[in-house]
């Protein structure tokens, strides 16, 4: 197969900071898409897979699965792009296709283990798969998203993995309106569960240990903010919610939420933290309730995802920053640092 060579920002080693590097893409066949890369966002997944935090990592790696950009060329079969579009890549480039999962449009739980878009087997050139630090991307036209012309670029970058993952669950649990629904921590995810929730017709109400993040969460859609580590505040909300959209990546207390759902309830996790979550039996069989998780979501539900969002002009809150900057993004991401999501403006890679 033919390749060539292109400009990338990645790291060799997880205690290397990440610098650029020339990486192969594959040349377009006959279903690919090549995208000229304009704006990637940062997810902390991105972090954790640099510095190997999750121990699976292989060297070098090109973080990056929040793409936005247009396209430079189509192959001769390619029938929904042109050269020109604006167009996404998420968190997937390819799926096995064939089973169950894959055929319900729930390609995130392909049986074979869906082809991630950095750091999963390349089944094209061999070696891994290089996200979008990079000038461009080749993918498979199936897993390329539709990007409307009428939102900040930048700010949809985000919406690849953090606007999905919170849309699929609200979506998945019916969220609407006439519903009381709770949002657990306002960071990259949270930020977009309020917004998406709001947008669906709910009553939000959000979660958090920090009073000053109060009037930022009512800028976000937020009908009421708690404090939740104030128990008379969280008592007035017992027994009040439908559903609860769970956002944070940090040991917490489950229990404390699960008791806030009405009978028929659901508490899903969107947040990975590292430690088991403790819970008790009679937080769930005292309510008939539900504690789930998600993830991402299929390539039309994400293609659903951005069409709503344009419609109800929903961006990620963000701050843009150059290339050479991306190391001490991370630094900050680390220290909660950010409102609320890092974009890298990829034109920078080229000066």
């Amino acid at each position: 197969m033919e390749t060539k060579n292109i400009k990338a920002f990645g790291t060799v080693a997880a205690d290397a900071p990440l610098k650029t590097l020339d990486i192969k893409r594959r040349t377009v066949t006959a279903h690919d898409v090549e995208i000229e890369i304009l704006y990637c966002g940062i997810c902390h997944s991105d972090l954790h897979s640099a510095r190997n935090e999750w121990h699976g990592t292989t060297y070098p790696i090109v973080p990056g699965h929040e793409i936005v950009g247009r396209v430079t060329k189509v192959g001769d079969h390619v029938k929904n792009f042109k050269v020109g579009d604006l167009a996404g890549v998420g968190c997937m480039v390819d799926s096995c296709r064939e089973c169950d999962h894959c055929k319900e449009d729930l390609e995130q739980f392909c049986d074979s283990g869906s082809t991630l878009t950095f750091d999963s087997p390349d089944k094209h050139l061999g070696g891994q798969t290089f996200g979008g630090y990079s000038e461009s991307v080749v993918v498979d036209e199936s897993f390329v998203l539709h990007i409307s012309d009428k939102l900040d670029l930048a700010g949809v970058a985000p919406l690849l993995c953090a606007g999905i993952t919170t849309y699929s669950p609200l979506k998945h649990w019916k969220v609407g309106s006439g519903q009381k629904v709770g949002i657990v921590g306002i960071g990259g995810l949270g930020h977009m569960g309020i917004k998406i929730a709001k947008a669906m017709g709910a009553h939000v109400v959000v979660f958090t240990t920090s009073l000053s993040k109060t009037e930022d969460a009512k800028r976000l859609g937020a009908d009421e903010v708690v404090l939740s580590s104030d128990p008379e505040e969280m008592k007035k909300h017992a027994r009040s919610l439908h559903f609860i959209l769970d956002c944070v990546s940090a040991q917490h207390d489950i229990d404390a939420y699960l008791n806030l759902l009405r009978v028929d309830g659901t508490l899903t996790l969107v947040g990975a933290p590292m430690d088991p979550l403790p819970v008790t039996s009679f937080s769930l069989i005292l309510g008939r309730r539900s504690f789930s998780g998600s993830l991402i979501g299929g390539i039309a539900e994400t293609q659903e995802m951005l069409d709503f969002c344009a419609k109800h002009n929903i961006v990620a809150d963000i701050e843009l920053i150059g290339v050479n900057d991306v190391n001490n993004a991370y630094e900050r991401l680390l220290k909660g640092d950010i409102k609320y999501r890092f974009v890298i403006d990829m034109a920078s890679l080229k000066n």
